[in-house]
């Protein structure tokens, strides 16, 4: 579609004429040669002259200072205004009027839950005292119910085992842990019920507030209000407190696969966080069935949904996972997942407490110009490129110099680095392609060339995500319409004034909602991936994420601006500043001006460093031991290591590198989850033998060979509520089958075999059998086997060396610190 009533044919013909009118007194063969190199030339050389000679470069041009101030006004409004409305939770009213949800008395049971403190399954304050609270709670409640419905409270001890395709995949046994389930229902009964799930269990030392003691806070108050609602209810609703989930959602399984009333649920609702309070995100939902998606809607005050954090979510990129997966997968049953997304740098720390969570978050819960466009279509391309290449340069260089995270703390120092420089060389690439090649053409017909050269780039990927099914594709629909409507709006005003202050006005309100919203996925994809990269381990470097992401995010941002550059005067003062911005950020960030990480309490953006006291015993074939040695097992969570706390705590350095034991399942040290590949590199401080008083034991039952040639191995074990067990199969031998999960091993990445095990209290011994088929004999035996003990919990926690060594460690740091052991055998 053109802004000119003329075609470029026609344009090219009169323009023709006229050059050939203006010539007809010379007759110098050279000039009309070039006359008709101009006829034929096209966009190149295509006149900048209007009848009468008047340049139209000087009549329609733009103040390079204006438009570029303009620009920057616009976006810096409508970034304040995202940052409005996600400030603007709800609502006026915090206190629910007589049937309404309060939010205060839902902060009463957060308040309660969080302060019995951190919640690890297996521990007396998770499987005892918050049980406890949450049963006198729902007790309350139903003495104040409405006679209409009926209460019914089950306290379930599940036991069992699946395997799941997380972290590299492996295998999860529980045994004897704690689900608090509730059904409210009519008096009469009811066939069918809706699931609403959230965890009160937290991850060691942090007292879990918005993970997601929150949730079943919010959870509690629906509760008393629908119970004590006087319409009456044509379906259940079931309330399921898990205590389990961070185990890697074993509470779930055993809800949904082993209770009697999982039969009864159509749909769940699961309550979550990957931050700390803002607006709940809805960022899965499904499987099929949209109309939970219509209903959420139609209820929800303020909804708040992106099926764009949806496929990120299912993609894998993000190293996390809910109970979502665990309904969807074990239970066949469609759902939403619902999670608080903002502020993930203290997600899992100390710093998870109830009063960083606001009431307001509680209560939301022609063949020439054919040509000249694929010209510019290559010429975007190009500068899209050379831009990323370019900000990826200055992320390897920075990340060699140690000088990573620099923008973990001030997110404005990432913009002021990696965003200027793509934006400076995305307008570089472009001022030399007008300059150099787009010699003689038309500020406006440029200017129309390069807005039809970003519309075509959107239909290209409204068309490839479509194809493939991604319903992502909305958010190019929108990028696609909304500048299609604004082209035609401001047909008329472009061809009879040119590039002026109300073709300005009109293009960027015409652009208003597809940049509103882009700015919106933009703000949560920060929000969510700037804290992980401070977890995401030691082999990932975060600046070439994040620099990726944001130079993306630029591309995306430019595309429809880029038509600017051709129709101002000049980009010289604004590639200068943007590159003077650039350059004085880039020496800062060397010369190390910016710490990462912060100990602000209002704000704090802590290190994560993972502390096991750790005593190591390896046996031979024959049951000897052959090497035992104990220290503290140091593992700092991202790419800088510890090269910021050495200087606090000098014995924490390179000399004592955990050095890999070759032989060993992962590396012979006690890893909690399968993130090895994850995490290389790490640290082993020599510290006393430490002897938990409830030590694990770990036995061969039986070594039996079956009649298909192969030798079944049955072991029993027992020991706190967390352990792993790691097998590693020897040359000639492969594990054909165990009694865990669907019976068929999993291998976590590296080819180990990683099984998570947890209990709740009182729990029998845990005994298991593996199957191995040996097609060759080795002297060295056929399997390796390990089992690691953690004591995350009572006084096993603890030991002298491991609380003197975190009382070093600086206050903006987070050591998270714990009691291990670690035992091999072969077989």
């Amino acid at each position: 579609m053109e802004w000119s009533s003329e075609s470029a044919a026609v344009r090219r013909h009169r323009g023709t004429a006229e050059r050939r009118e203006g010539q007809a007194a010379a007759s110098h063969p050279q000039r009309e040669a070039s006359a008709q190199e101009d006829a034929r030339g096209g966009g190149r050389m295509r006149g900048r002259t209007e009848s009468g000679g008047e340049s139209r470069g000087a009549k329609t041009a733009l103040s390079e200072a204006r438009t570029a101030l303009a620009l920057a006004l616009y976006l810096l409004a409508l970034r304040a205004l995202v940052q409005l409305s996600l400030q603007r939770l709800v609502l006026s009213r915090t206190s629910g009027l007589q049937g309404e949800f309060d939010a205060r008395q839902a902060r009463v049971y957060l308040e309660h839950i969080t302060a019995i403190g951190p919640r690890t399954t297996g521990s007396a304050e998770n499987e005892i005292l918050t049980v406890q609270y949450l049963l006198e709670q729902i007790t309350l409640i139903e003495e104040q119910s409405n006679s209409l419905h009926r209460i019914s409270v089950d306290v379930q001890r599940p036991t069992g085992s699946f395997s799941i395709d997380f972290l590299g995949g492996f295998t999860s046994y529980y045994d004897n842990i704690t689900n608090v389930v509730v059904k409210l229902e009519p008096q009469d009964g009811a066939k069918y019920a809706v699931l609403a799930n959230c965890h009160f269990d937290s991850v060691a030392n942090s007292p879990g507030a918005s993970d997601d003691a929150v949730s079943c806070a919010v959870m509690l108050e629906v509760l008393r209000v629908m119970a004590a609602s006087p319409e009456p209810l044509q379906h259940a609703v079931v309330f399921l407190f898990n205590g389990a989930e961070e185990n890697v959602l074993q509470a779930s399984h055993g809800f949904i696969t082993q209770h009697p009333w999982a039969s009864l649920i159509r749909a769940f609702i699961n309550l979550e966080a990957a931050g700390v309070g803002g607006k709940e995100l809805v960022f899965q939902t499904g499987p099929e069935n949209p109309w939970l998606v219509q209903a959420y809607v139609s209820a929800a005050k303020h909804p708040f949904a992106s099926v764009v954090a949806q496929e990120v979510f299912q993609s894998g990129i993000i190293p996390s996972d809910t109970d979502f997966r665990i309904y969807r997968d074990f239970g066949n049953i469609p759902g939403i997942d619902l999670a608080f997304i903002e502020n993930g740098y203290i997600y899992h720390t100390k710093y998870d407490t109830a009063d960083r969570i606001l009431i307001d978050s509680i209560q939301r819960a022609d063949s020439n110009y054919v040509r000249d466009f694929l010209c510019g279509l290559g010429i975007t391309f190009i500068s899209w490129f050379t831009s990323l290449v370019t900000v990826l340069i200055i992320a390897v260089f920075v990340s060699l110099i140690g000088q990573s995270l620099s923008w973990y703390n001030y997110f404005y120092i990432a913009v002021c680095l990696y965003g200027t420089a793509t934006v400076a060389k995305i307008i570089l690439i472009h001022t030399l392609a007008k300059r150099f090649y787009y010699v003689n053409a038309s500020d406006l017909y440029l200017g129309e060339l390069f807005f039809d050269t970003s519309l075509f780039v959107h239909c290209g990927f409204l068309v490839a995500l479509t194809a493939q099914g991604f319903c992502s594709a909305f958010m190019s629909a929108v990028w696609v319409a909304f500048p299609l409507l604004t082209k035609l709006c401001v047909y008329k005003d472009f061809k009879k004034h040119g590039a002026k202050g109300r073709f300005i006005a009109l293009y960027l309100l015409g652009m208003f909602i597809p940049y509103l919203y882009g700015l919106y996925l933009i703000w949560a994809v920060f929000e969510m991936f700037t804290p992980i990269l401070g977890r995401s381990g030691s082999e990932i470097p975060p600046d070439v994420v994040l620099a990726s992401i944001l130079a993306v995010c630029v591309m995306i941002l430019s595309s429809y601006f880029i038509t600017f550059i051709y129709l101002v005067n000049s980009t010289k003062k604004t590639i200068l500043t943007l590159i003077l911005v650039c350059a004085v950020t880039f020496l800062l960030v060397c010369s190390g001006a910016f710490f990462p990480y912060s100990s602000n309490p209002d704000s704090p953006k802590p290190k994560r460093v993972f502390l096991q006291h750790v005593s190591r015993t390896f046996h031979n074939l024959e049951g000897s031991v052959v090497k035992r040695d104990s220290g503290i097992w140091i593992n700092g969570f991202d790419y800088t290591g510890m090269s910021h706390v050495t200087p606090h705590i000098p014995e924490i350095n390179d000399t004592i590198r955990a050095h890999c034991e070759e032989n060993a399942p992962l590396c012979g040290f006690p890893w909690y989850l399968p993130v090895h590949f994850l995490i290389r590199k790490n640290w082993y401080l020599p510290a006393p033998e430490i002897s938990p008083r409830n030590p694990a034991h770990f036995r061969l039952v039986s070594k039996e060979k079956m009649p298909w040639d192969s030798i079944k191995l049955t072991f029993e074990a027992t020991g706190p509520s967390h352990m792993s067990f790691y097998v590693r199969t020897h040359k000639g031998s492969t594990l054909s089958q165990w009694s865990l999960g669907n019976g068929i091993p999993v291998t976590s990445r590296g080819g180990d075999y990683f099984v998570f095990y947890s209990h709740g209290l009182q729990a029998s011994a845990w005994q298991f059998w593996i199957e191995v088929q040996v097609s060759e004999e080795q002297p060295e035996g056929m399997v390796t086997v390990a089992i690691a003990a953690h004591y995350l919990s009572g006084e096993n926690k603890r030991s002298s060396q491991l609380d003197a060594l975190k009382e070093k460690f600086p206050d903006w740091s987070f050591p998270s610190a714990w009691v291990s052991t670690y035992s091999l055998f072969v077989f």
